[in-house]
C-alpha cells in the first residue's frame, strides 16, 4: 500500500544522518546504556527521544510524570524541554539504573528539575494523587513495566490535566500484539490497555507505528 513503509536498517540510519544531532551527554548516556543487559530494548530510541522532548515543547508542558525512569535518557531529553520553574518527577522501583541516569541529568545541568521517586509506582500514583491533586500534571510518560500499564493508565488520566496528554510507550509491543499465539502477560496487558484507551471516552487518541509503537491520549476538557 502506498502509505506503509517498510523501516529498514539503512532508512533509519538515514533518520538519523538527516536529524537534529544529540549532544555528548545524550550520546554518552545512551552508549552507556545500550551496553546495559537489555539496554538497547528498554531505552526509547533517538527518534522517540526527540518525539518526546517536541511534545513536551509544543504542549508547554511544565509539570511532567515519568512512570519507568530505567537509566533516565528520556528523562534527561522532556527535563530538557521544560520552562523555567518546570518540574519532572519519574518514578521507578530500584536505584540500580538510575543511579546512572543521576549523574547525567548533573552534567546536563537539569538535576534540579528531577525529582526522582523511587518505589512500587502504584503507590507512588497514588500518593501523587493525594499530594499533589487530581489534573495536576501536563504529560504523562509511561514507559515500564508491561503488566502494570492498566493501571498506571487510569492513574494518569485521573492526574493529568483537561487538556493535558498521556504518552504510552511499546504499545504495539515487538508486534506481539497481533500475533494469536503470543499469550504471555506482557503481551495480554498491553492488549487490555489498548483496549481500555480505544473505549475510554475522557480521551481522544492517536496510535503511531513509531520505534515499538507510541500512543498519544488527550485528556479531553470538562
Amino acid at each position: 500500500m502506498a502509505t506503509q513503509l517498510a523501516v529498514t536498517e539503512e532508512l533509519l540510519a538515514y533518520v538519523e544522518d538527516i536529524s537534529h544531532p544529540e549532544d555528548q551527554v545524550l550520546t554518552a548516556l545512551r552508549t552507556l546504556t545500550a551496553e546495559l543487559p537489555g539496554g538497547p530494548s528498554m531505552q526509547v530510541p533517538p527518534t522517540e527521544a526527540r518525539f518526546l522532548t517536541l511534545l513536551v515543547q509544543l504542549t508547554g508542558a511544565s509539570r511532567v510524570l515519568e512512570i519507568g525512569t530505567f537509566t533516565g535518557y528520556s528523562t534527561l531529553c522532556m527535563a530538557r524541554a521544560l520552562p523555567e520553574g518546570g518540574r519532572l518527577i519519574t518514578c521507578d522501583i530500584s536505584k540500580k539504573w538510575t543511579d546512572i541516569g543521576a549523574e547525567f541529568w548533573e552534567r546536563a545541568g537539569v538535576a534540579d528539575r528531577i525529582e526522582l521517586r523511587i518505589g512500587d509506582a502504584q503507590e507512588t500514583l497514588a500518593e501523587l494523587r493525594r499530594t499533589e491533586g487530581e489534573g495536576s500534571v501536563d504529560l504523562v510518560f509511561i514507559d515500564a513495566d508491561k503488566t502494570g500499564y492498566p493501571a498506571y493508565y487510569e492513574e494518569a488520566v485521573a492526574l493529568v490535566r483537561p487538556g493535558g496528554l498521556i504518552v504510552l510507550d511499546n504499545t504495539l509491543f515487538f508486534g506481539r500484539v497481533v500475533d494469536p499465539a503470543a499469550d504471555d502477560p506482557d503481551t495480554l496487558a498491553i492488549r487490555q490497555v489498548n483496549e481500555l484507551i480505544r473505549a475510554d471516552d475522557r480521551v481522544e487518541t492517536c496510535v503511531l507505528p513509531l520505534a515499538d509503537g507510541v500512543t498519544l491520549a488527550r485528556r479531553k476538557s470538562a
